[in-house]
């Protein structure tokens, strides 16, 4: 299976319905709505470069830790406990980067930035 992309507005809604689906389906006490939609989208994508095996064993493990630790949600500090394999950090090193200049984001542009955005250009 080829990594999600995030280069378009479209990918960007590809991987945040991904995100919501499995926000719903994780069992920590503490976790709340956003919680990998919106707090950790460009977080879990630099991680895992959009590459589902990574991204499912990284949420695995790190509920497990989050469990076992009584922390009972996830977040940067936990998840960076978390090892994955060589090649995904090798990859994660680039990518992240980009995200920390802001030059490449997961999070789709709202509709009032885009309409923002057209009337300047108006």
């Amino acid at each position: 299976m080829d990594a999600y992309s995030v280069r378009n507005d479209k990918e960007r809604r590809q991987w945040r319905k991904l995100m919501l689906g499995l926000e719903q389906r994780l069992v920590l006490a503490r976790k709340y709505p956003g919680m990998l939609a919106d707090d950790l989208t460009d977080y879990l994508y630099t991680r895992t470069t959009g590459h589902i095996g990574s991204l499912m064993t990284l949420i695995n493990r790190g509920c497990q830790r989050a469990a076992r630790t009584g922390a009972e949600l996830l977040d940067e500090d936990l998840l960076d406990q978390v090892k994955l394999d060589a090649g995904a950090e090798r990859a994660r090193k680039a990518l992240q980067k980009k995200f920390e200049r802001k030059r490449m984001t997961t999070k789709p542009r709202s509709r009032t930035a885009k309409t923002a955005s057209a009337k300047n250009l108006a």
